[in-house]
């Protein structure tokens, strides 16, 4: 009986290494799947809605218009991007204020283009941004002809990204303000600027 007891207790101990060794044989070592990640393009574009106005502070003449903001930018890193615009008017309004003007005669067109550094701060999903760059501000169809300024500009703004390649935003940006407009108004004080809201999409 014991001869016996030994004998199984041999043939488990055998038994036991040459399992271990067969599945020591068949085990490869696990490799870590890397799963790549895809870096977004810098590059990004928009499409904004607003209004824009061009005002005489001193007889509160004002030219408004309903406008479409056509944007392209590079975003260099999650602080800073380079962005330009285009804005055209449509359905431009004319109130003459104090200066007695017909409105047929100042029923014109607005435009405005606009290079800017855009410095950025996000905040989770959120963003806040301002706009710093050099840019003109364009009133065609005028009776006495077409006026045109050109110089700093400035904005702020926030957006709100939805996923990593659509975003939303609104911003305001002051387009001119000086003394004169072009060849109108030259001894008083003019302002112009925009108010936008619109979707980004980001490569």
């Amino acid at each position: 009986m014991p001869n016996l007891k030994k004998s199984i207790l041999s043939l488990v101990s055998i038994l036991a290494l040459s399992g271990l060794s067969y599945a020591g044989g068949d085990i490869a070592p696990v490799e870590e799947v890397v799963v790549p990640v895809e870096e977004s393009s810098p590059f990004y574009i928009g499409l904004g809605f607003g209004t824009a106005s061009v005002n005489n502070d001193f007889s509160s003449e004002e030219i408004s218009a309903n406008t479409v903001m056509l944007q392209a930018g590079y975003q260099y890193n999650q602080y800073v991007a380079l962005e330009g615009r285009y804005t055209f008017g449509f359905n431009t309004d004319y109130d003459p204020g104090t200066t007695g003007n017909l409105a047929d005669d100042y029923d014109g067109d607005f435009s405005n283009w606009g290079i800017y550094v855009k410095p950025m701060y996000p905040i989770g999903n959120f963003s806040i941004y301002a706009l710093l760059g050099y840019g003109g501000v364009i009133l065609d169809s005028l009776a006495q002809g077409d006026a045109y300024e050109s110089g700093f500009q400035w904005g702020l703004g926030a957006g709100y990204a939805f996923t990593e390649n659509i975003s939303a935003f609104v911003d305001y940006v002051s387009l001119y303000d000086d003394t004169g407009f072009d060849y109108r108004a030259q001894d008083q004080d003019i302002d112009s600027d925009t108010w936008t809201l619109g979707l980004s999409y980001k490569f």
